[in-house]
C-alpha cells in the first residue's frame, strides 16, 4: 500500500509531537527540582522512552506506507503542536502540569487524525491506539502526583468498613 497526501501529512503531524514530546520531557527530565523529585524524574524516562519509541515506530510504519517522515529539528520546532517547556529549573508540582499538557495536547492531536487515517489504513490506525492507551495512562499518572482525593459523594455510605 501506498500512503495518499494526505495519510502522510496526517502521520508527519503526530511524529512531530512524539518527537517533540520525547525532547521536551528530557528537558524537563534535567531540570526538575523539587519535593518528589526522584520519582517524577525516573517516570519522565519512562515516557521519554516510550515516546522515543513511538516516534521510532511510526517512522517505519511511514516508510512501509512510502512516505517520508521529517524528524529535522527545524520541521519539529516548526510544526508541532505542543507549547515549549520554559527553561532554567522547574518545581515537581509545575513540571507535573506541564507534562501533563504535553501528554495531552499529543494525544489529542492523534485523535483528531485518527479517523482519517483509520478510514486509509486501520493498520496504521492500531499503532496510534497503542500509543493513545500509553500516553492517556501517563498523563493519569503523571497528573495524579498534584490531584487531591475527591470528597465522597452523598450516595457513598457512610457505615464503617467491615459493619454490616
Amino acid at each position: 500500500m501506498k500512503a495518499s497526501a494526505e495519510l502522510g501529512s496526517n502521520l508527519q503531524s503526530v511524529l512531530v509531537d512524539l518527537i517533540e514530546l520525547h525532547i521536551q520531557g528530557k528537558q524537563a527530565h534535567w531540570s526538575v527540582v523539587g519535593k518528589n523529585f526522584r520519582d517524577l524524574h525516573l517516570q519522565l524516562d519512562e515516557i521519554i522512552d516510550d515516546a522515543r519509541a513511538f516516534s521510532d515506530d511510526l517512522a517505519e510504519r511511514m516508510r512501509a506506507l512510502d512516505a517520508l517522515p521529517d524528524g529535522r529539528s527545524e520541521t519539529v520546532s516548526a510544526s508541532t503542536h505542543l507549547p515549549k517547556f520554559p527553561e532554567g529549573e522547574v518545581d515537581t508540582a509545575e513540571t507535573v502540569t506541564l507534562i501533563t499538557v504535553l501528554l495531552n495536547t499529543t494525544v489529542d492531536n492523534i485523535r483528531a487524525v485518527h479517523d482519517d487515517v483509520d478510514e486509509e489504513d486501520p493498520t496504521t490506525a492500531d499503532l496510534l491506539h497503542a500509543f493513545i492507551e500509553k500516553l492517556e495512562q501517563y498523563a493519569w499518572m503523571v497528573s495524579a502526583e498534584n490531584r487531591k482525593p475527591r470528597k465522597p459523594t452523598a450516595k457513598a455510605s457512610t457505615r464503617p468498613v467491615g459493619k454490616a
